[in-house]
């Protein structure tokens, strides 16, 4: 077992909510859980959750891999997902990512050397009005991001 205790009574919880013989539906909240817990779902965890949840490995690594907030590579303490669809990239993407790379140092794909960022293009977030738009860690949207308000929110972060 690789998760915590405390983990698998969290998928045990999501996995009440389906009939027995639906186990795999809940795969994606189990997935969150686990990535939630160790940073990053690795072959390992995805080999655990499949014993777990009894479905094919290779059904839950398809899982992993086509959504794009689940990381099957390590990322840094904070993931920051900039949308740069065409609304947002022209409504300010293109120009808070280029903010974000110089302040942090990195391309997209890429972590920081302290381990504490990464940074990832995104899809439609479904804010467009909003841009541009963060994501933080696949779970704090933040809209009409500023190069001010992108300082504030690294400054929070690295505290």
């Amino acid at each position: 077992m690789l998760l915590s205790e405390q983990a698998y009574k969290k998928i045990d919880r999501e996995l009440a909510k389906f009939p027995a013989d639906q186990r795999q539906s809940a795969v994606m909240a189990a997935l969150t859980i686990a990535q939630d817990e160790r940073g990053w779902v690795s072959p390992e965890v995805m080999q655990d959750v499949a014993k777990y949840i009894g479905m094919p490995a290779i059904a839950v690594q398809e899982v992993a891999t086509f959504y794009n907030m689940y990381d099957v590579k390590p990322v840094g303490k904070h993931k920051i997902t900039i949308c740069t669809n065409l609304p947002c990239a022209l409504s300010g993407g293109e120009k808070a990512a280029a903010h974000l790379k110089e302040k942090l140092g990195i391309d997209y794909r890429e972590t920081t050397s302290d381990g504490q960022f990464t940074l990832v293009e995104g899809e439609c977030m479904g804010a467009c009005g909003d841009s541009p738009v963060l994501l933080v860690n696949n779970k704090r949207m933040c809209s009409h991001m500023s190069n001010e308000k992108i300082d504030a929110l690294l400054a929070e972060l690295k505290k």
